[in-house]
This record gives structure tokens, sequence and C-alpha cells, in this order.
């Protein structure tokens, strides 16, 4: 599965990588470079966090912690197959004639993600988040009529630990070490008209993963003058079945930005986000019905976001400290598996604050 193999890829260049520089290099500290900057890191800056996109992207010096708040709202529409954009129309056909009789014709996620961070060292930097999502999606049936499902609860909890590898004058790098914990919910239902009662909602449209998953990442960052930069690596590994009989695929994306201060309290950011996913393995019995999105082979696809960014960084005042953020982006490239839903456009707003 090329998502796996891309897992492992990841993961191996993660462990040498902290196996290179464990030794040789001493976080927190400043080295200086015969080619390089010995100017240490400002974690001050508006620019010194990535994008409000991007998760576990800095450490915090020891005994801080930080608080935030994200919301995402992401528009989904129309289908794909392959690369190429389809109508929904063009995959339905009557009961008897073809495989689907039901397809999607657009989804709408909205997210709040709240987090917290801890440092209880310099090296170490602990965190969890926990997201309370709300899905819709509207459908359309071949005999021309329409209905919409929803869902919405908690997603899946994640914790762990943000472990620095170096900091050299003014770039440094740190591992992601995060665990997923199955909270979300895999058994939720809706009304489907056509079914005439109450079914198991496809797997699109359910609040968790039902798995417990491991996220390895790394995580580079760097800043000069009024120009900050970034590169991570992340990925997911589904660690075993759900108890429904089934496996959400493996994931693994890259995200690399760049970031322009224009004040010291006013910065922009562009950022390129990558990201391919496997089909599920195994599947819900519960799930089925003439549609793509209860297809366990219909799940996989990859893409290529670009993302523009504007960041504020509080200076003075009674809210000196205070981080707000705004992202938007949309695909300029995705093969899907399809039919399937494609992302149309998404937008993460954030607040953060360190104590």
């Amino acid at each position: 599965m090329k998502s796996l193999q891309f897992t492992l890829v990841i993961t191996l260049f993660t462990a040498l990588f902290a196996t290179l520089q464990a030794d040789s290099t001493v976080p927190k500290e400043i080295v200086s470079e015969p080619h390089g900057s010995t100017i240490p890191w400002d974690a001050n800056r508006v620019d010194s966090h990535a994008p409000i996109g991007v998760m576990g992207d800095h450490t915090h010096h020891t005994g801080e912690i930080m608080l935030s708040h994200r919301f995402m709202y992401m528009d989904m529409r129309p289908n794909y197959v392959g690369s190429n954009k389809v109508s929904a129309s063009s995959q339905l056909s009557m009961q008897g004639s073809g495989p689907f009789q039901i397809m999607p014709t657009n989804m709408q996620t909205q997210m709040h993600m709240f987090g917290t961070m801890y440092a209880p060292t310099n090296r170490l930097t602990l965190m969890a988040m926990i997201p309370v999502i709300d899905k819709q999606m509207d459908h359309i049936v071949a005999n021309g009529t329409t209905f919409s499902t929803a869902t919405n609860g908690i997603g899946d909890f994640k914790f762990g630990g943000l472990v620095g590898l170096f900091e050299k004058g003014n770039t440094r790098a740190h591992l992601n070490l995060i665990m997923s914990a199955p909270t979300g919910s895999i058994e939720e239902t809706g009304f489907v008209p056509p079914a005439a009662g109450t079914i198991r909602l496809p797997y699109p449209m359910q609040l968790g993963s039902g798995t417990w998953d491991f996220k390895p990442g790394i995580t580079w960052l760097g800043q000069g003058g009024n120009l900050s930069w970034g590169a991570q690596l992340r990925s997911t590994i589904r660690i075993n079945d759900n108890g429904a009989g089934y496996s959400l695929g493996d994931e693994v994306g890259a995200d690399i930005w760049g970031a322009f201060r224009l004040s010291d309290a006013i910065s922009t950011s562009l950022r390129l986000s990558a990201n391919i996913w496997g089909d599920i393995e195994g599947r819900d019995p519960m799930i089925m019905g003439p549609v793509p999105t209860s297809d366990p082979n219909n799940q996989a696809g990859e893409r290529i976001d670009v993302f523009a960014g504007l960041n504020y960084h509080c200076q003075n005042g009674f809210f000196k400290g205070h981080r707000l953020a705004i992202e938007a982006g949309t695909p300029i490239y995705q093969d899907l598996n399809g039919p399937r839903l494609g992302m149309d456009w998404m937008v993460i707003v954030g607040w953060q604050k360190a104590f």
C-alpha cells in the first residue's frame, strides 16, 4: 500500500535524524557554525509559530503552559474520479442497473479544536488536543429526490510530546510523538429516506477512527531578518482494527511554509500541504447501501493544498502575549479513489496564549 510505504519512510527518516542529532547537539544552546547564523532563536516573534493550520509546530521553555483554540470549516464538492471532476448525476443509476443509487453532492465539516501544551523541561513539551466536530452531507437519489444527514460530537483525543532535537543559531528541530485515542464515535446513525429508517451512517460521517493511532513526525524551523520558514513531515499509523471490524487507511503528509514579518505584531504566511491516505481495511457490516461513501475501497486519495495566512501577536496592553491567526486554502491537485467528494476550500481561525 502506497500510504504505508510512505509512512515507513518517514518513520525511518525520523529515527535516523534523531540518532544523528541526539549525541552531537544540545537543545536550547546557541551553536556557532562556520557558515551559519549565531543569532539565537526568538520565540517572541510574531512568526515564531507556524501557520495556524500546522499542529505541534513549536516547543516551550521549562514551566511554560499554552492554551489554544482553533476553529476549522471545510467545504467539500464536487465528486472526483481520479483527478477528474464528475457530476453526481453522472454516477447514478436506477436500482438494478448500476452500483450507486445515491450520491453525495456536498459536505461541510466544522471543528473546534481545544489544546494545551506544558513544558516540564526545555527539551520536552507535552501536548493534548480534543476536537468537537459537526458534519453535514447532502445527497441526491437516482429518482431525483434529495436528503441530508448530520452528526456531531467529540472526536479522537490526541496527546503526546514534542522532543527537541537541536537548536543551532536561528534554526531548530523537534520530533512529534503523538498518540490518538479512540474517543470519537464510530456508531453514528441518521434517518435515510431511501432506506425508510435510521441506519448507521457511512464512514466519512463518523466522528472518530475507533483505533489507537500513532502519529510520528518531525518539524524543522528557521528565522532570519523579517523572514521565517519551516517544514513538517507527519504520518498516521493505525495500530489495530476497531470494534466494528475495520481501520481507516494509514496517512502521510508534509507541510512547507514561509512567513514575512510586516511588523513586530503582524506577519503573513504561505503554506503548501501535501497529503496521501489509504483505503479502509476491513468493513463495518452495519455500513452498507448503494452509495460510494459506504465502500471501503472508495476512500483513498492524495491532495496538495495551498494556504495563505495572517498572524497577529499582541505586544502590549491587557492582551499582551495573545496570538490570533487565520489561514484559508484550496486544493491545487487532488486524485481520489472515486467517486468521492473532493475538498473545495477550507478556513482555519485560531487563538493561542502562553503563560
